[in-house]
């Protein structure tokens, strides 16, 4: 109740004192709150005094004690009917006036305390549910339609009070070696630490899995959970997560002129080269082009922005399960299941029923959906996005970042090397010695350890771990599976020996193939198209957010080698 009366100014000085408060002093603010009530003071005065009393003079439990005594010397024996009276004052007057003034100012504080508590580590644990607290809304646009003026100020705030504040150094390192460590983005949906892996929106992995509503109690979290969570940094319900699965469905129809484009590209070309173009060829219905050249306000550019995505996102899996069937089996449309959700939906439409494969496509999805802005396929679209390209076009680059050797097509490196690993020895069943000499060729060629090291993160990737959680609750005598197992007790070592790379773990396309191999996708090539359906996700709501909070064009500076060598040579 006390922390109710005074929570649109709390900070955490007074979340802690609130935690030690005696119950006298509750009630002395029930008492002072019925006062006020009865007097007619205003709300606002009624907020100052509250948080003055809290602040600066906490009762003592010794005048409560003097008041108490003094009413039991000057007041009447009570009868039943004057106690049940008494009792009815209480509720009626005193407890759920505040009960009713506490509930609606809640609703605010809830999001200023969301800012704080980020800022605040050694309270994070303790007070994360105010960063993700849940909505009745259960319209996604709704929700976000509340958040952006909040988040709108915050921005405002940081540019107009610590515009100048310095983030870090750049260093020659940093211009040479592919920008890393050299911090340079705003990204709200998640962010990767080295030791501790990818947090969506403060919640780790684990977390989510805890958290996040699945298809069944216990199931893996549901994409569209995800989705939400990264939009809003809230955690919502099973009836929003309905909501969402049911709109999403509602806008995943594909114009037969996408299908089109596909087909008139031969059906060798690669997935990705054909995923990219039915992307593109879904562009013709970006509805922020036609606000845009319909002259939009600025400050609405994220409502168009909104509506493609979440087209771009409902779409996305009918055009790769097309792909998937047209390049690899009968080339016949499975059409999309009305009562599935996003992630099993896919499955069903690559042609999979299996419960088990359903539920991986569910966590496949969600943990590949977003890793913080600076990786390739992340931060491409957000730089395309920047001089207000669509979202069709800035995810059809960010696709085609993603078909990197060195980004997306890791995990299908991963399962061919362990193919090759099998194919050498004719079983996956090998020793530890000869998986080592195995590694050691793999080195001494020139070639990479494939699924091991990371650019960011600094021990083992959990996004590997709860894959092979998945396995070990699934598939444990699985072969391929134990043959990952012992990839992982062998590689790091000698990777740590050889000094070879700076995070000698296995990092989440270690795990992913053998996976999806098991359960009958075996198509490695196709692979990641899988992680481009799942990344959109995760750059979707960042690139709303970047039109809502009018995040400018991209223009670093660049330097010559001449110049860095001038700049080297005056510093020496």
């Amino acid at each position: 109740m006390a922390c109710l009366c005074c929570m649109e100014d709390l900070d955490f000085s007074i979340l802690l004192a609130i935690e030690i408060m005696s119950d006298y002093e509750l009630l002395y603010m029930l008492r002072e709150g019925s006062k006020r009530r009865r007097v007619g003071t205003s709300h606002k005065e009624q907020r100052g005094r509250c948080r003055e009393r809290v602040g600066n003079s906490k009762p003592k439990r010794t005048k409560l004690l003097n008041n108490r005594n003094h009413r039991s010397q000057t007041t009447t024996a009570s009868t039943a009917t004057q106690k049940q009276n008494h009792h009815h004052f209480w509720l009626v007057q005193v407890v759920w006036p505040l009960v009713h003034m506490a509930f609606f100012r809640s609703i605010s504080a809830l999001s200023r305390l969301r800012s704080r508590v980020g800022q605040q580590s050694n309270l994070a644990d303790s007070v994360r549910w105010l960063q993700t607290q849940s909505s009745t809304n259960t319209d996604l646009f709704s929700e976000l339609k509340e958040l952006v003026p909040e988040y709108q100020e915050r921005v405002k705030k940081l540019k107009k009070e610590h515009g100048n504040v310095e983030l870090g150094k750049i260093t020659v390192d940093m211009v040479l070696g592919g920008m890393r460590g050299m911090t340079a983005l705003l990204w709200l949906g998640s962010a990767v630490d080295p030791d501790e892996g990818i947090r969506f929106r403060g919640m780790s992995i684990p977390e989510c899995q805890k958290k996040l509503p699945g298809a069944f109690p216990g199931g893996e979290p549901l994409p569209e959970a995800v989705l939400w969570l990264l939009l809003t940094g809230k955690i919502p319900s099973k009836e929003q997560v309905d909501s969402l699965s049911q709109e999403l469905r509602s806008r995943a129809t594909i114009p037969d002129y996408a299908y089109k484009a596909i087909d008139a590209l031969p059906v060798s070309a690669h997935p990705m080269t054909q995923f990219t173009t039915g992307v593109m060829a879904l562009q013709v219905q970006s509805e922020f082009q036609k606000a845009y050249e319909g002259g939009i306000a600025k400050a609405r550019y994220w409502e168009p922005t909104y509506e493609d995505s979440l087209n771009l996102i409902a779409r996305l899996p009918a055009i790769a399960a097309y792909i998937y069937r047209r390049k690899y089996k009968d080339g016949k449309i499975i059409p999309l299941d009305d009562s599935l959700d996003y992630g099993a939906n896919y499955a069903h439409m690559l042609g999979f029923e299996d419960p088990e494969m359903l539920e991986f496509m569910r966590l496949y999805v969600s943990i590949h959906s977003d890793h913080e802005g600076g990786n390739v396929s992340s931060h491409t679209a957000h730089l395309v996005a920047s001089p207000l390209s669509d979202p069709y076009l800035a995810f059809a680059a960010a696709l085609n970042g993603l078909a990197g050797p060195l980004h997306g097509l890791a995990n299908q490196e991963v399962l061919r090397w362990i193919r090759s690993i099998v194919a050498e020895f004719g079983t996956p069943n090998i020793s530890t010695e000869q998986l080592s000499d195995f590694i050691y060729k793999t080195l001494n060629s020139g070639q990479v350890v494939p699924g091991y090291g990371h650019g960011v993160l600094r021990q083992t990737d959990p996004r590997y771990t709860c894959q092979r959680e998945f396995a070990l609750k699934h598939l444990p005598n699985d072969p391929l599976f134990q043959l990952v197992s012992k990839i992982k007790e062998v590689v790091p070592p000698i990777l740590t020996k050889l000094g070879k790379v700076k995070n000698p773990w296995p990092n989440v396309d270690a795990h992913s193939g053998v996976l999806l191999n098991y359960y009958g996708l075996t198509e490695e090539n196709y692979y990641t198209v899988l992680f481009g359906v799942a990344r959109s996700i995760g750059v979707a709501p960042q690139l709303i957010w970047d039109r809502a909070l009018g995040m400018p064009l991209e223009r670093p500076k660049s330097v010559t080698l001449e110049k860095l060598e001038q700049l080297c040579g005056k510093s020496s």
